[in-house]
Formats: C-alpha cells, structure tokens, sequence
C-alpha cells in the first residue's frame, strides 16, 4: 500500500477560495449587526434626549452645587 503524497502546489490558492468570502460574509454580518442593533438605537436615545436638553438650566444647577471653579454660586 502506497501513502499518499500531500498536495503542496496551489494549496494556499485552494484555502483562499474557501476562506476569503468566509471571511467577507462573516464580516459585513458583524458590522451590519452593530450598526442595526448598538449604534442606531444609541443615535435615536441622544436625538431623544437632545430634544429636552436645556444647556442653560445644567449650568445653573452645576453652578448653584459648586462643580464649577471660574463662576461662584448664585
């Protein structure tokens, strides 16, 4: 019985048809899922919550509390 010889010519070529839309797939899937499912809802929270966001009012209570070393209390 004859062992078979190992095939060494065009191997990397063979493994790149296989691995390399794998990896493309497998890529575009895991990018597509952050986008749909981290950062479009995060957007849609900081919309919602810029919407109420008064600039002034957060500044009068950081000053009224002391958090602000340039401008004193009221």
């Amino acid at each position: 019985m004859a062992t078979v010889k190992p095939q060494l010519r065009g191997l990397l070529g063979k493994s790149m048809k296989i691995h390399l839309p794998l990896a493309i797939t497998v890529g575009l899937s895991a990018a597509l899922t952050w986008k749909y499912a981290v950062a479009e809802p995060r957007k849609k929270k900081y919309a919602e919550f810029y919407k109420t966001y008064d600039a002034d009012k957060a500044f009068r209570v950081m000053r009224n509390a002391g958090l602000l070393q340039s401008v004193g209390p009221e």
